[in-house]
């Protein structure tokens, strides 16, 4: 190996932190805003607050707090009601009943014509909602009364409530193309003018301001020095430990569900090896990673959910470190009597570079010279998605239904049908998904997603690396925020500012 592990990351961390020297003398001297709005740090605007079309994390997490769904997820992501209970009257027949008193901001009751409303639109092939794929098992949907609505299905499914967490707008809002009232706990004031969102709390005016910093540094020492309030997400290990030992400041970690994984090009004449595959996972040391990059906040992942989930696989926890068995492989793979090269892309986030180097690194030692090309996130995301790479590293955030293999590892779901981008093609595991789609028992269900992940681990279209932790950073003066392993912005409802 080039470098030893320990030296390497240690010696990353000082110039990270000798990097925050100058600016933090920038900053020190700035003062805390008049104003009482509690102000949340992000580093992307998001690009849509209509529940129909928001799909960037960012979007999503905000959206949720302008519009409540009819079913939410306990736990184990198995699906509770919220804004409706539900029957299954048959097996491709669903009633949903509207709870009693929720209301729109402007006092209208939230009513069954206005989820029919919302749901068809997005089932309205001229209406461009990328929900409308995941939901295109609901053959019509029908208002009984004001406050029951019935679902019919194409086909039965087992899991079908746990889809309906779009949020519910109001028919007129629908009918007109706009966002004026609000099913959730805020309501939206504006738009700032770098793209950040402002909302109004409903039970009490409170503000909340979401501040775009795209730097996470700046993010971090503006809040600091009191500039912003509330900080999630985006941070590397090592600022999340310098932030521990400031003053004013509070740190929060939870056990995160962001799956981390690199994945593969099968029609690459390389990567395509399942021997060239098996190396790599085996060549990767992902404690020395999560222990040194990530400072211990992250655990090893052996599939898309975590064991807790109730579709999770608690056996499987990836492949060993075993540089070994790696250089057998290449050699089985016919690969060790040239010199064996590899891309791998990755964004321009400095953290998700760091972690790329350290990767390269650790394949050189095996004999795979990696190459690591870094782009913005616009150009990065187009090749993923084009099929342009020979290996990427991304993360899946939020994963709660198993649909999640059906659109990410089908032999049908290569885009722009899904998101089987390294075009893998494995009958057994197509099979696997349609057999677990029919089963109207989850526990059944359940089972065949566990065989359907062994054979994922097995065959590597992508290697499993690790589920990431939520890491919030708050003011000391600001309290009741938390979140979940999704990284979910509920708790806004009941965050407020200590005199």
């Amino acid at each position: 190996m080039v470098v030893a592990l320990p030296a390497f990351f240690a010696a990353a961390g000082r110039r990270f932190l000798a990097s925050l020297l100058i600016p933090l003398a920038a900053v020190t001297g700035c003062t805390e805003q008049s104003d009482d709005a509690i102000r949340f740090g992000i580093a992307t605007a998001p690009s849509e607050l209509d529940p129909r079309f928001a799909t960037d994390a960012i979007s999503d997490r905000i959206a949720r707090l302008l519009y409540r769904p009819l079913v939410a997820f306990d736990e184990r992501a198995m699906p509770v009601p919220e804004l409706a209970s539900w029957e299954r009257l048959a097996n491709t027949h669903y009633r949903f009943e509207l709870v009693n008193g929720a209301r729109f901001t402007n006092g209208d009751q939230i009513s069954a014509a206005d989820v029919t409303s919302t749901y068809r639109s997005i089932l309205d092939p001229d209406g461009a909602s990328p929900h409308r794929k995941s939901l295109s098992n609901i053959l019509r949907v029908e208002a009984i009364d004001s406050r029951h609505i019935d679902f019919f299905l194409h086909r039965p499914d087992a899991l079908f409530p746990a889809t309906l967490v779009i949020g519910i707008m109001s028919a007129s809002d629908v009918q007109k193309g706009e966002q004026q009232v609000f099913s959730g706990d805020f309501s939206l004031v504006k738009r700032t003018h770098n793209g950040g969102v402002q909302l109004l709390r409903r039970r009490d005016g409170q503000v909340v301001s979401f501040v775009v910093i795209k730097d996470v540094t700046a993010r971090v020492l503006r809040l600091v020095s009191g500039d912003l309030d509330l900080l999630q997400g985006g941070l590397s290990p090592e600022l999340f430990r310098w932030l521990e030992q400031q003053p004013d400041v509070t740190v929060q970690r939870t056990a995160g569900s962001t799956f981390s994984y690199l994945g593969f090009n099968w029609a690459d004449d390389f990567t395509g090896k399942r021997a060239v595959r098996q190396a790599v996972a085996h060549a990767i040391d992902r404690s020395a990673i999560i222990e040194h990059v990530f400072t211990g906040t992250a655990r090893p992942a052996g599939g898309f959910f975590p064991p807790e989930h109730w579709a999770g696989h608690d056996r499987l926890t990836g492949y060993d470190f075993d540089p070994v068995r790696a250089r057998a492989l290449l050699a089985e793979a016919g690969g060790l009597d040239r010199p064996l090269r590899m891309e791998y892309k990755t964004s321009s986030d400095r953290f998700r570079q760091r972690i790329a180097v350290v990767i390269q690194d650790q394949l050189r030692d095996v004999g795979i010279e990696v190459t690591v090309a870094s782009h913005e996130w616009g150009t990065f995301y187009g090749d993923i998605k084009s099929g342009r790479f020979q290996s990427y590293g991304l993360s899946w955030v939020g994963l709660k239904l198993p649909d999640i293999f059906r659109y990410a590892t089908h032999s049908t779901s290569a885009p722009p049908a899904g998101a089987n981008r390294g075009h893998y093609l494995s009958k057994p595991v197509d099979a696997l998904i349609e057999r677990a789609e029919r089963e109207q028992s989850l526990d059944r269900a359940a089972e065949h997603y566990r065989e359907i992940a062994e054979l994922l681990l097995y065959d590597l279209p992508f290697i499993p690396l690790w589920y990431e932790d939520q890491l919030v950073i708050t003011r000391t003066n600001i309290v009741g925020y938390s979140t979940n392993e999704d990284g979910h912005f509920a708790a806004l409802a009941d965050t407020y500012r200590r005199p």
